[in-house]
């Protein structure tokens, strides 16, 4: 093993962590483990649902382990065990990684039944079509998350600002010194989302944009998932690039806090893989049946997300978790009935990842820091 290597297996160890949600003990030889870098709010939740669901089903009670570690992490560890993979699946982030690791060789083929597949559709999204399913079943999708912007109605109410809409919205003289995010160095859904405002308009004017974006921002936080509890807590009134999922887990917990995705928001299906040499495929294989299933539809939307089925939609009594999820997107119940406007380029976007980083870097975040301290 050479000297970058370890170097990389060791900053990959450092990065990820296990959490085993509670009553997720064993029989022997039973175990699930998933690669994921979507929030414990989601992923801990379904797995609860699928122990309970195979031993309730089967008799048989599973152990399930959670490796977290943000996409692109999460991609270099799989590529580092090369085919001798710690971990069964991995689940959600962008689908041209898991492209890239069906192309390495690295991810196993899986049996979906037919109605089931033929139930998500290929593509969603125009002009730029956004691939829900590898044609070959190297992944599939989940759900759909999108990546917009949390607003607090009471402070912009307070500050004489109309609830967003678009992106230009946040450029709003108003919001200076209000709005929060991360930066796109350490967030993948930042990231995601700067690359959606390079790309729509050009980096002669993205980048001015970004900047005058950097001037109204009061701070940015250490990960994404913490800019919608800045704004919940009434310390900021707008956070942008967030995972609507992490928006909604502080609806759940009582914050008055609304999400928009204005158009080009960055949209990912949350794919699904079993990775090749996984220790437990069946278990892999029964999780995947259980996401794709009526009620793994309809618990992911009961977290915030969108079913990546179109005849599934949003909808529960009044009062109700899957109601909640609906007010805080401002009455969005699926993703197949609005017309998505999608013009990100996965190509594009990983092709100068790192020049973005650095620009952000070196344009921006030295400059705020600066100003800031």
């Amino acid at each position: 093993m050479g000297m970058n290597t370890s170097r990389l297996l060791i900053a990959l160890l450092a990065t990820m962590f296990v959490v085993e949600p509670a009553g997720a003990t064993s029989a022997t030889g039973e175990e699930l483990v998933v690669q994921t870098p979507m929030s414990a709010f989601v992923v801990d939740t379904m797995l609860a649902e699928f122990v309970e669901h195979v031993r309730e089903k089967a008799g048989v009670v599973v152990k399930t382990r959670v490796l977290r570690a943000g996409t692109p992490v999460s991609h270099q560890a799989i590529v580092a065990w090369n085919g001798q993979p710690d971990a069964d699946v991995f689940w959600g982030g962008e689908p041209a990684l898991f492209d890239d690791l069906a192309t390495r060789k690295l991810l196993a083929k899986f049996d979906v039944p037919a109605d089931v597949w033929n139930s998500i559709p290929a593509t969603l999204g125009t002009p730029k079509a956004i691939a829900l399913k590898h044609p070959d079943r190297w992944w599939v999708g989940t759900a759909l998350e999108v990546y917009g912007l949390v607003f607090s109605p009471r402070l912009l109410k307070r500050l004489g600002v109309a609830e967003p809409q678009d992106w230009d919205d946040v450029l709003n003289p108003r919001l200076k010194g209000q709005i929060a995010q991360c930066t796109p160095t350490r967030s993948s859904s930042s990231h995601a989302t700067y690359q959606v405002i390079l790309q729509a308009k050009g980096d002669a004017a993205g980048w001015p944009w970004l900047k005058r974006l950097a001037a109204n921002t009061g701070t940015f936080v250490t990960s994404s998932r913490e800019v919608p509890t800045v704004v919940a807590r009434g310390d900021f009134a707008l956070g942008f690039g967030v995972p609507s999922y992490y928006a909604f887990e502080e609806k759940l917990a009582g914050f008055d806090i609304r999400f928009v995705a204005p158009k080009y928001a960055f949209v990912t299906p949350e794919p699904f893989a079993v990775l090749a040499g996984a220790k437990h495929p069946r278990m892999a294989k029964l999780f995947l049946s259980f996401l794709l299933s009526a009620r793994g539809q309809q618990l992911l939307m009961e977290r915030g997300l969108f079913s990546v089925v179109p005849k599934y939609k949003v909808h529960g009594p009044p009062g109700s978790t899957a109601e909640l999820a609906v007010q805080l997107t401002g009455g969005i119940r699926s993703f197949f009935d609005p017309p998505v406007t999608n013009i990100y380029d996965d190509a594009i976007a990983r092709s100068r990842y790192r020049d973005v980083n650095e620009r952000f870097d070196k344009e921006i975040w030295a400059l705020w820091r600066e100003r800031h301290h």
